[in-house]
């Protein structure tokens, strides 16, 4: 079920029980800077790249940061 995380600990938490962390920018920006760990798979691909490469198993963190 999806829901928003917005506190530091509960990312955290997910993250040591093992979520993958989802960057949505595009490569370029993912090269630029990302968090260590992080599966680039860019917004207006998500949803074609996500099933192949995610665990569904598994919760995702999904984020996009942005500089500008």
């Amino acid at each position: 079920m999806p829901q928003d995380v917005h506190e530091r600990s509960e990312v955290q938490a997910l993250m040591d029980r093992g979520a993958q962390v989802v960057e949505v920018l595009g490569p370029e920006e993912f090269g630029e800077d990302h968090l260590p760990g992080a599966i680039n798979l860019p917004l207006r691909k998500i949803d074609v790249e996500a099933k192949g490469r995610l665990d569904a198993e598994r919760p995702v963190l999904v984020y996009c940061w942005d500089s500008a």
